[in-house]
């Protein structure tokens, strides 16, 4: 329910709610009892169907929310798409727009939904393009931000891709970015680790999914804000495997976290070698109640289910300030279009794209042949950095 309580610090109020998977439903009952939830698959469901859960009539509905299954479009899964089951779950989501017609809908996803081709195999055009033609069908047209978490002042780099519709051929508006770790850019600088965990961090969950000894052994032997290239020469190889000679820098393997950095992306398996979530100064995964604070969860939201349950669902979550950015820019929309006809769906404009400095970089370690450490970082103001960083494109969706 990162999103939705994102969605209720903007204003809104669930209503009704859908969730299949078991501890996550006894998630949602330990934290919020009050909201009426169905918990059967969303195939299973209609839009009337969830009205009636919540007592209310579908007319003048203000707002649909969700983040169908991502798993089958992140940058790092093999991203089968619509090949995945959990991928045409994002028609479902369509379906209920399509019933329910509320004013706006807020749909949020991985990055990778931008850039996975339609069929496996297809160089030309994206499948967010698929879903927009899609939403347009139906009379909705799709302002679509790919954005930063990072940037609106939550602890931790996320990308991630916000889809704002409406059936008033209105444009939705988010905000540009509001922190930032470029000089030049006269903002605050990025919240840290350190603010969300750091000293006086009271851990309300101290499960905690750690690294086997073998990996401690040599986490052991990274210092803070380092990785693999931090370990001796001669230990690198071992460490590595045959990863030690693909190219990239394989920036996450063997990672030590540090308080001086934003976090980067909460994991769902925070103990594996290539997606370490070392602590800073003690040798171990980040715990449950860490990773949570990182998302910025209430300190006295409570997880079920064993500990890589929730892991899964903290990694899973969406950052709860992502979600109240979204809700803001949902409830401007919403005050915009209130008392304007529906539009016609023949004249409706291309729905866009607008990249807000999704790819944020704060660490470098390697650089001119040698390992940094967490005292290390891109230096603020730094032309090569911030030239690649302010791209910033907005292109309608049919170009």
């Amino acid at each position: 329910m990162g999103l939705d309580l994102g969605l209720e610090r903007a204003g809104f109020r669930v209503l009704a709610a859908n969730e299949i998977d078991k501890p996550c439903v006894e998630t949602i009952r330990r934290n919020r009892p009050d909201v009426p939830l169905a918990t059967n698959s969303i195939e299973e469901l209609t839009a009337e169907d969830l009205a009636a859960l919540a007592g209310q009539p579908l007319t003048d509905l203000p707002l649909v929310a969700g983040g169908p299954p991502c798993q089958a479009f992140a940058i790092f899964g093999r991203r089968r798409g619509l090949q995945d089951d959990r991928g045409k779950l994002i028609f479902e989501y369509l379906r209920i727009v399509a019933e329910a017609r509320p004013k706006v809908f807020v749909m949020e996803n991985v990055r990778g939904l931008h850039s996975i081709p339609e069929r496996q195999g297809d160089a030309h055009g994206s499948l967010l393009r698929t879903i927009f033609r899609e939403f347009e069908a139906i009379g909705y047209r799709v302002d679509c931000f790919v954005v930063n978490a990072v940037n609106y002042g939550a602890p931790q780099i996320r990308e991630r891709v916000i889809c704002i519709g409406n059936r008033f051929n209105a444009h939705a508006h988010f905000p540009a970015p509001l922190y930032s770790n470029r000089i030049e850019d006269d903002l605050p600088p990025f919240r840290t680790l350190g603010d969300a965990i750091g000293e006086g961090f009271q851990d309300p969950d101290t499960d905690c999914m750690n690294f086997s000894p073998r990996k401690l052994k040599y986490l052991a032997l990274v210092p803070p804000g380092g990785n693999w290239r931090s370990l001796p020469p001669e230990l690198q190889k071992e460490a590595m495997g045959k990863q030690y000679y693909l190219k990239g820098g394989r920036s996450s393997t063997w990672r030590k976290l540090s308080f001086e950095f934003p976090c980067p992306t909460i994991q769902t398996m925070p103990n594996h070698a290539a997606t370490s979530m070392c602590h800073p100064t003690e040798l171990r995964a980040l715990t449950v109640g860490e990773s949570a604070a990182v998302m910025e969860f209430p300190p006295d939201w409570q997880f079920a289910g064993s500990t890589t349950d929730k892991m899964r669902q903290v990694g899973n979550a969406v950052p709860v300030r992502l979600g109240e950015v979204a809700g803001e820019a949902a409830m401007a929309l919403l005050g915009e279009v209130d008392g304007l006809p529906e539009a016609d769906r023949a004249s409706l404009a291309p729905s866009t794209i607008l990249h807000l400095r999704p790819h944020v970089r704060t660490r470098r370690f390697w650089h001119k042949g040698k390992a940094l450490a967490g005292d290390h970082c891109y230096v603020l103001g730094d032309l090569d950095v911030a030239a690649e960083d302010t791209r910033q494109l907005a292109v309608a969706a049919g170009s």
